[in-house]
């Protein structure tokens, strides 16, 4: 199956996807045939984007493992199971260590961005097993990849989901579901807002969002798992190829 590829018969579920990226995917998964759930606490915008793309809306925290549950429900007894899930719910961090440090907002983004992640695989795997197979593709970052000392938590998190990622990759993959990382740069989203200003003073490239949804499309048309995909301008989408780590030494006699 190639990008353009119709995906007639497809569920997919996005959390996340009043807004931005996912919304973004929603609307391309949708245009190739796919039927759409879209998981957000936004019920409102939420709710457009799922009429917009003819789909079906569940209100969803995804730090709430119930709420997870209940929006892949919503997806097997809307249309009949689920082929994808995109757990792509986050926010931005911004929490300084330190005297400033504020304990709730940390609890807030690690619950989002990691929390909503694992709880995500847990509730889509009966559903994708149902199937006999299927993928789960979770919006890390390039935080992920690189140190991120403008917001320590946020790339702690997202390193995390990395790590999960690859770790998860090949549990699953005797089972016929692929799961993959999503790590994009900085990409033109309301997620950008309190940092575009100083990326455009300082002419640093932001991502298209449309560059984004061609590397999910990427992902889920492409034979790996265990992958995270890499989203920076110029340069085409590919997974990151990670060094191997030292290994243990033993004493010669």
């Amino acid at each position: 199956m190639n990008g353009n590829a119709s995906l007639d018969g497809k569920v997919a579920l996005i959390t996340g996807g009043a807004n931005g990226i996912g919304a973004a995917v929603a609307r391309r998964l949708a245009g190739l045939g796919a039927r759409v759930v879209v998981a957000d606490v936004d019920a409102d915008r939420g709710s457009a984007v799922a009429g917009e793309v003819d789909g079906a809306f569940a209100r969803c925290d995804v730090t709430e493992p119930a709420d997870s549950v209940a929006a892949v429900a919503t997806a097997v007894e809307r249309f009949g199971g689920l082929d994808v899930a995109f757990l792509n719910a986050g926010v931005a961090t911004g929490t300084p260590f330190g005297d400033d440090f504020d304990l709730g907002s940390y609890r807030r983004a690690m619950g989002i961005n990691l929390d909503g992640v694992a709880f995500g695989v847990q509730a889509a795997l009966p559903a994708l097993r149902a199937r006999g197979g299927g993928d789960i593709i979770a919006t890390a970052s390039m935080a992920g990849l690189t140190a991120t000392p403008f917001d320590p938590v946020y790339g702690a998190n997202k390193a995390a989901v990395v790590g999960l990622v690859r770790a998860l990759g090949p549990v699953t993959a005797t089972e016929r579901i692929r799961v993959n990382a999503l790590c994009p740069s900085f990409a033109d989203t309301d997620i950008l807002i309190p940092l575009k200003g100083e990326l455009i003073r300082t002419g640093f490239p932001i991502l298209a969002v449309d560059d984004v949804v061609d590397a999910f499309m990427g992902i889920l048309t492409a034979d790996g798992t265990g992958e995270c995909w890499y989203v920076v301008p110029g340069r085409p989408a590919e997974p990151f190829r990670f060094r191997g780590v030292p290994g243990p030494r033993t004493e010669r006699a």
